[in-house]
């Protein structure tokens, strides 16, 4: 029997390809026959050329998530009431990318992979997602937000990870480094190793900091933004940032502390720290900028995640990260004096 009050995609949808993930690809509805498939790069939202569109109206500000075919295997019906009953009450509605689960007309998901095949063949698919295939035994799809900037012509989006905007329980009493600067200072020992070339980015204390230049600071490393002292402004004090660093402080049983990496404790608290910031920041400064918290799926600890989660901390702790005993030269970490900022970084409003 069908669910009355369930959304139902009808048999003639039209959809283009829009970007893709390790475990879904994300599609806009059209309303008439496309006759060619726009690709983006992977993960770039913003790379897909406009195109003129008669959406549905009950599929305005909507995308469609489609789910691959995984080692986890994870349903959308339990990916949904995970983020219904677990993380939605953790926020306001407008600060969630939302979700609604919806049926599939059938053929659509055959469609689609026959599409991202002939996307392979033509070199219009990203190479790494070669040989990745949308979910045929999926019966559902999740309409979420549209966040792009598709029908708002001088907007921008930026894109962000606020990751650990709080210190790991249990890393040294005695750091100078964040987990997140710390695990980034490991990694760039590997890439000099192997003579390629370092990763800089900001530290997550920076977003949350009552310094405004050091936000103006994190704000020059961050995608999709051409003007880091407006998205500074924007930042300073934002209430969704906050209350994210709030429901981290909360949910801290991560590290080496708290229950098994496989409880859903422990994977509510890791989800929060691995969320995406999408800030949809309009061309005029005296209009709303749109702020939304994605990807929300609760995380496993299987496929030996959870093992992982925790070798990685005990090498961070025990090989000296934390504690910047074998990194090169000053690091930026927020957890350190203001005065550890960038000489070289040239802080003009």
């Amino acid at each position: 029997m069908t669910n009355p009050s369930l959304l139902e995609l009808p048999p003639g949808v039209q959809l283009v390809y829009l970007a893709e993930g390790g475990a879904n690809v994300i599609y806009r509805f059209v309303s008439a026959p496309v006759i060619s498939t726009p690709i983006g790069r992977d993960r770039d939202l913003k790379s897909v050329s406009p195109i003129a569109v008669d959406v549905p109206p009950r599929f305005r500000g909507k995308l469609l998530r489609l789910r691959k075919e995984t080692a986890a295997d994870i349903p959308y019906k339990e990916i949904n009431r995970n983020f219904n009953t677990i993380v939605r009450p953790l926020f306001k509605a407008d600060e969630l990318v939302d979700q609604t689960l919806t049926s599939l007309p059938n053929g659509l998901l055959k469609r689609c992979n026959e599409q991202l095949r002939a996307a392979e063949i033509s070199g219009q698919r990203p190479k790494k997602r070669h040989g990745g295939y949308l979910c045929l035994h999926e019966p559902y799809g999740l309409l979420i937000t549209d966040m792009t900037t598709f029908n708002e012509p001088g907007a921008i989006l930026a894109e962000l990870k606020p990751k650990w905007l709080t210190q790991s329980p249990s890393a040294p009493t005695t750091a100078r480094r964040c987990r997140t600067c710390a695990l980034r200072e490991m990694k760039n020992q590997d890439l000099r190793l192997l003579g390629m070339k370092e990763q800089r980015s900001f530290c997550p204390l920076d977003l949350v900091s009552e310094c405004f230049d050091r936000i103006f600071h994190a704000t020059s490393f961050i995608k999709g933004c051409n003007d880091p002292a407006r998205l500074a402004r924007i930042l300073h004090r934002n209430p969704t940032l906050q209350r994210l660093r709030t429901q981290q402080v909360s949910c801290n049983q991560v590290g080496l502390l708290g229950p098994p990496a496989t409880s859903q404790r422990t994977s509510l608290d890791m989800t929060l720290r691995d969320c995406t910031m999408f800030i949809r920041i309009p061309r005029d400064e005296k209009s709303p900028v749109e702020i939304r918290l994605g990807d929300l799926d609760l995380k496993t600890g299987a496929g030996g995640k959870s093992t992982y989660w925790r070798k990685l901390e005990v090498t961070l702790i025990e090989d000296g990260w934390y504690n910047g005993t074998n990194s090169e030269g000053p690091s930026d970490c927020g957890l350190q004096d203001a005065t550890t900022l960038d000489p070289t970084f040239q802080y003009i409003i």
